[in-house]
């Protein structure tokens, strides 16, 4: 049976937990479940025998969070068109202040960590995100500290590779583009809208198939922008009123027919251009955006 002492533990942590498992599997709602699994397994545990709480923990959830996203592959692999990471809706902005944290819950990351291996991503978030020990990390992914190290180290030249190199857009400059593509994207406005996009913007949609949606990703400003003048043209979407959140640490678009959460887009920003466009349509995925979530490390 659990004890108070149990709860106090995992509640104090489980903001940084969720963060692990969320950057592990890309998905708040599996990374719910992980927790509340885990939880079960903690409040079997002998709490003297736990040295390090936090150490402890981080080894449980990650463990738990590694047989989930191995269990999720073969979904994956079947998934109808584009499949893009859970969108996280923050309760508030507070990451902006840490610039790890803050890039490690971007959507352009959460993509970027799909080209990983499990074990790779597990121990690329527990070392460059949270910093862990490598002997830590061993135990959470059951192999060797020499093994890790070499897994690191791929895992870091790859991530590195394929992230642009830029200076962080601060909030403003982020939020202002934003609303600026919201009202050009609103009014029709071609011109407005292709002075924001950079000219090998790309706009990716994940429906899941339940939704109708393109299925191939849309490549060019200027494809990008009839894409666009198309999708919010007027008559196509009645009575939708589009509201700016906080989702993954950034400002996004959320798409509203009366209460109904229709859509989500996001967007990355380098050196004042939209560089990609995410837009998630599958309403299993926007169930979670429901809920704001804090994050920590």
């Amino acid at each position: 049976m659990t004890t108070d002492e149990h709860a106090e533990r995992f509640t104090v942590l489980r903001p940084l937990l969720f963060t692990i498992v969320y950057e592990i599997l890309g998905s708040a709602t599996e990374s719910d479940d992980v927790l509340q699994d885990s939880y079960l397994r903690w409040a079997e545990v002998d709490l003297a025998t736990v040295r390090d709480t936090k150490s402890y923990l981080a080894r449980l959830v990650t463990r738990q969070a590694l047989n989930a996203l191995r269990a999720s592959k073969r979904r994956r692999e079947e998934y109808i068109g584009s499949w893009l990471p859970e969108p996280l809706l923050l309760s508030e902005d507070d990451a902006s202040a840490d610039v790890v944290l803050a890039e490690s819950v971007s959507m352009a990351m959460l993509v970027l960590l799909e080209t990983l291996t499990p074990d790779e991503r597990a121990v690329f978030v527990l070392r460059e995100v949270f910093e862990f020990d490598y002997d830590e990390i061993a135990a959470a992914v059951d192999r060797s500290v020499v093994t890790v190290r070499q897994m690191a180290h791929r895992a870091r030249g790859h991530v590195q590779a394929r992230r642009r190199r830029f200076d962080p857009v601060d909030a403003g400059t982020c939020t202002r583009i934003t609303e600026q593509f919201m009202s050009a994207a609103a009014t029709g406005d071609m011109g407005e809208l292709l002075s924001l996009l950079a000219p090998d913007v790309t706009w990716t949609t994940d429906s899941g198939g339940k939704v109708t949606a393109t299925r191939q990703p849309v490549v060019g400003a200027e494809k990008v922008a009839a894409h666009v003048m198309e999708l919010f043209r007027p008559g196509r979407l009645p009575e939708v009123r589009i509201e700016i959140v906080n989702c993954n640490n950034a400002p996004a678009m959320a798409a509203y027919s009366g209460d109904h959460l229709e859509s989500v887009f996001l967007a990355d920003v380098v050196d004042g251009k939209i560089t990609h466009l995410y837009a998630i349509r599958n309403p299993d995925k926007l169930l979670a955006l429901t809920v704001p979530r804090q994050i920590s490390r």
